[in-house]
């Protein structure tokens, strides 16, 4: 069912920073997760009360918050969840993101006037899955990553549910998600939020009688990549998903620092707007490209959309790091107009050479003219993890955020 509504640009957020960055770049609805209940234990997270005033101030933005809530629970865990949803009953986010049958069925006794949307932990990959989804109540469902865009239509066409699809981000090398390599060399389920990443790892293949022989699999001096994907990028293919019947992109990455999310935000924000706003002549805009660029990636591609098996070998190549554009930190409130105090992450220092990172502005590159710290004492350099007050030419907004430029030797 074709959308005939914008697209909605769903953005992660793993803690209260992100979520107020995702907001600030213009997420139209952010996901986020409690401590307990989700895939991503260690990207922070929140409390209940935490999640309450996330809660409102994403409304006061008029930006939507979906739960996650999508663990494959134990037996020993079911009282804690359905606590745990009476919890969110009270708070009234948007929607619950749910992979499992017995917390969507508690889910739906406990909180029946939160909307549930199927998580991709739940493998739908056809319209009858989707219908079954829908008969339960559900109203959408993140389809499973292996699908093309061409059985993701059909089963938008023949479902009529919303449909929520990746549209950035790492993918995970399992079958929609779901792991035991984590859990047999880390004793860290991956199904349970604790995943080490080990499709990350580098490998080598040795035969026990002969130690020292490694036998190649693609193998260069740092090893074999044999489980490592490609980071997924449809910057250039917005309308491609929209024609698809898709109903929300999704930026992945809870786990991810502030400088990913808010450029992943900004860019793909640009895009969505520039496409609807001259849908008969729209035009990918190169800049997009560059900025996604400019924060660590494992070499894009398109994912299983296109089903072109190129764009699904793995990785064989180090996570890329741009080592032009540092990310140096972000503007904590405005003194005057053109004086600033950052939350310093890298080393700034006077003369150094930046670019703004602001929505819905171009890109803006500047001069530090002088640095104080927070007591107003002139300095040469602000250290990471500090405040300072910079002087500059441009206008900043608080949450935007700065990088330092430095010239390739």
């Amino acid at each position: 069912m074709q959308n005939t509504s914008k697209i909605e640009l769903l953005a992660p957020a793993g803690n209260f920073e992100k979520l107020e960055i995702a907001v600030h770049y213009g997420a139209d609805a952010v996901y986020l997760a409690g401590r307990d209940f989700s895939l991503r234990n260690f990207s922070g997270n929140f409390t209940i009360d935490e999640m309450e005033k996330a809660i409102a101030l994403a409304h006061e933005n008029n930006v939507k918050v979906y739960v996650a809530c999508n663990i494959y629970p134990r037996n020993h865990e079911q009282d804690a969840i359905t606590q745990y949803l009476h919890q969110l009953k009270e708070i009234r986010p948007d929607a619950l993101i749910i992979a499992d049958p017995g917390i969507f069925i508690q889910a739906k006794k406990t909180v029946p006037g939160i909307p549930v949307h199927i998580s991709t932990q739940s493998n739908t990959t056809n319209y009858k899955t989707a219908l079954f989804w829908k008969e339960l109540g559900a109203v959408r469902i993140n389809t499973a990553r292996e699908l093309p865009l061409n059985e993701i239509k059909e089963i938008s066409e023949k479902s009529g549910m919303e449909i929520e699809a990746f549209v950035h981000g790492a993918m995970c090398i399992s079958y929609s998600g779901r792991c035991l390599l984590s859990s047999f060399m880390t004793k860290r389920d991956s199904n349970r939020g604790l995943c080490s990443h080990p499709c990350r790892y580098n490998y080598t293949v040795m035969e026990e009688k002969r130690p020292g022989q490694y036998y190649p699999l693609m193998e260069d001096d740092r090893g074999s990549y044999v489980f490592n994907s490609r980071d997924l990028c449809m910057v250039e293919h917005i309308q491609a998903m929209i024609d698809a019947g898709i109903d929300s992109l999704k930026i992945e990455g809870r786990m991810k620092g502030i400088n990913y999310l808010g450029t992943a935000v900004k860019v793909y924000r640009e895009a969505i707007d520039a496409f609807y706003n001259n849908p008969g002549d729209f035009t990918v805009n190169k800049e997009w490209i560059q900025e996604l660029g400019k924060i660590s990636y494992r070499e894009y591609c398109t994912g299983f959309y296109f089903g072109d098996p190129e764009q699904v070998i793995p990785n064989y190549n180090l996570c890329v790091y741009s080592t032009e554009h540092i990310f140096a930190g972000k503007i904590i409130k405005s003194l005057s107009e053109n004086r600033f105090m950052v939350d310093v992450r890298n080393k700034l220092c006077k003369g150094d050479t930046i670019e703004i990172l602001s929505p819905a502005l171009p890109l803006v590159s500047d001069t530090i003219l002088e640095i104080t710290d927070k007591d107003g004492i002139p300095v040469q350099a602000a250290q990471p993890n500090t405040a300072a007050v910079i002087l500059i030419n441009s206008k900043c907004s608080p949450n935007d955020l700065i990088r330092k430029f430095q010239a390739l030797k």
